[in-house]
């Protein structure tokens, strides 16, 4: 008899911890998915994002990317990798809408033109569309507290960019070349996706800043809303019908980010060459 209760208590207990806890969690998992990416502050390194993007490819209960950008831009090669990857992913036909939140500007803006529908808060600083290098000179600040340097190198562009000297005529066009060439695929990337005639981009294209009202007066966004009405519009194109479940990658608890904060400044605004070059 006891031995009859104790197996009825067991069964009830496993029912009940069934429909409290694992019932739940299977409808859950029977809900269509939609992939969250957040760019987050200055964009230098891509790896976290393009791993993360790579998984959501590869599962296929993922109906599409909600893309949410936080960023002033960083650094040219990051930010195509990111872009790239986004790219690659909407290979699989699955929809991708972007979100731009305080803040998506240059590399941001760069990285959310791999979205099929833009949103941007109305207030949201976007725009900056360009490139930029940038070099300190502090010769004259080490001439003042009696300090030299000797440099010896193999060739006489070898120390190109170096902050204890000015840089040549030459070195310049060097430079500048670079940026150039970096400009135009920028300015390539955001015409063709964004269908705006080169022409007509080259003028607003000086690296000014644009509030999202007026991004989407020059077509660089293609609507004004909140978070949501970029869900709704995921939604809709991934054909989701109900709740979908927004899968995020999980957190890693970081003192220093708690510390020193995430926000961004308007000062930090740049698609740069700085994390490329010696």
């Amino acid at each position: 008899m006891k031995k009859t209760t104790l197996i009825i208590i067991l069964v009830s207990v496993s029912v009940f911890l069934y429909f409290v806890i694992l019932f739940p969690l299977t409808l859950r998992s029977l809900r269509p998915k939609i992939g969250v990416v957040k760019i987050q502050g200055g964009i230098y390194s891509s790896e976290k994002y393009v791993n993360w993007i790579k998984k959501l490819k590869e599962n296929s209960q993922v109906k599409g990317i909600l893309l949410v950008v936080n960023s002033p831009g960083g650094g040219v090669v990051a930010s195509d990798e990111i872009y790239n990857a986004l790219m690659d992913f909407k290979k699989t036909g699955r929809p991708l809408v972007a979100y731009f939140g305080s803040i998506a500007a240059s590399g941001g803006y760069y990285v959310g033109c791999a979205a099929d529908v833009i949103v941007s808060n109305p207030n949201t600083i976007t725009g900056s569309i360009g490139v930029i290098a940038e070099f300190p000179v502090v010769k004259n600040l080490l001439k003042k507290i009696g300090v030299d340097f000797i440099v010896i190198k193999s060739r006489d562009k070898k120390d190109l960019g170096s902050p204890w000297r000015e840089m040549t005529r030459e070195e310049k066009k060097i430079i500048k070349s670079l940026i150039d060439e970096t400009y135009k695929n920028f300015l390539k990337i955001v015409s063709e996706s964004r269908n705006i005639p080169m022409d007509s981009l080259y003028k607003i294209a000086d690296g000014r800043i644009f509030s999202g009202r007026q991004a989407l007066k020059y077509g660089l966004v293609d609507t004004l809303g909140t978070i949501d009405t970029a869900i709704e519009i995921l939604k809709q194109k991934a054909k989701i019908k109900g709740k979908p479940v927004l899968v995020e990658p999980r957190k890693r608890f970081s003192l220093l980010s708690l510390i020193t904060g995430e926000e961004t400044k308007i000062s930090d605004i740049k698609l740069d060459y700085r994390m490329v070059l010696p």
